[in-house]
Order: structure tokens, then C-alpha cells, then sequence
């Protein structure tokens, strides 16, 4: 294959898992509830039972989603999950960040090409918009809820990434 253009990739979307409510301080500094930590680790448990672990992973870096990703690295290498492998390349982008969903594909498309799985850890309503974006026949019209997985799949390069270019395959809430 030259340039990996059959090669499939798989996109998984997460929303960041259960927050604490919001309160005098900075929204960027909200942090997990317990919830929200024993959700993001049953996250990380289903995607290694299903063989899901990323190359890549794209964070948001506010503290909510940090904590989520931790916990789902954590859920990936537990007892439910087995051993992850290799550790991913875990990229802590500001702007994805109250992000739009074209910047949300923009962060994606910067992927390197011979990554195969990348998990994309973010807020709603971005997260939920790229989605849509990306197959709008089968994404959730309620949108993601906290500690959802979508998952992805286009045989295209991350850089040729469309809208409607990568239909959902399969979906998941996660609940510890």
C-alpha cells in the first residue's frame, strides 16, 4: 500500500466524563467527579476489550479532560482491560478547548499518516458537532453525553479527512 491508502483508521470521539458543577473559578479548572473518574476508567476497560487502543490521542487541556484521558489510560492497562502495548502519543491541545467541530477535524487532520486509531478526548457541543459533521445519518441527535465513545472509520489519510467522510461504526456509554 502506498501512502496508506487503503489502510483503514478508526477516530474514536469522547466526551470528557462527569464534571464537578461549575463555580467561581475558571471553567478550564472544573475538575472530575468520583463518577466521573470510575466512568472515564470503564471507558479505557471497553476500548481495549475492543481492541480500540490509540496510536494518538488528542486532549483538550482543560483539567476535566486531563482526568479523563489519566483514567481511561488507566481503565486500558487494568485487569478488565489487559496490557495497552505501546504507550500513544498524547497531545494536550488548548484549542480544542470550546472548540468548533471544523477545528476539532483541523486538530485531527494533523495526525501523522501512519497512525491507525486516534482517540480525540473533548467538550460538548464540539465533540458532539464533529460527529455529525462526520456521518450525519447516524449520529446521536441528542448529542454526547458525559463519558460517550463514538467510533469512526474512513480508509482515508487523517489530512484528506471530510465531512460525511467517516461513518459511525459503533458507539458506547461508558458507566463505572
Amino acid at each position: 500500500m502506498t501512502d496508506g491508502e487503503a489502510e483503514t483508521r478508526t477516530l474514536v470521539l469522547l466526551r470528557h466524563a462527569k464534571a464537578e458543577q461549575p463555580t467561581t473559578g475558571p471553567d478550564v479548572e472544573r475538575r472530575l467527579t468520583a463518577r466521573g473518574h470510575a466512568d472515564a476508567a470503564a471507558a479505557g476497560a471497553w476500548l481495549a476489550r475492543q481492541g480500540l487502543l490509540p496510536d494518538v490521542v488528542i486532549c483538550s487541556a482543560a483539567r476535566r479532560t486531563r482526568q479523563t484521558w489519566h483514567d481511561v489510560a488507566l481503565g486500558m492497562t487494568g485487569s478488565e482491560g489487559g496490557p495497552a502495548g505501546t504507550a500513544p502519543v498524547v497531545r494536550y491541545a488548548a484549542a480544542a478547548y470550546e472548540a468548533h467541530p471544523d477545528d476539532l477535524l483541523n486538530l485531527v487532520r494533523t495526525v501523522e499518516p501512519e497512525a491507525g486509531t486516534v482517540l480525540l478526548v473533548a467538550h460538548n457541543p464540539g465533540v458532539s458537532l464533529l460527529s455529525a459533521l462526520l456521518d450525519p445519518e447516524r449520529a446521536d441527535r441528542e448529542g454526547l453525553r458525559t463519558s460517550d465513545l463514538v467510533v469512526h472509520r474512513t480508509g482515508k489519510p487523517w489530512t484528506e479527512l471530510t465531512p460525511g467522510g467517516a461513518p459511525i461504526v459503533d458507539r458506547h456509554t461508558a458507566r463505572g
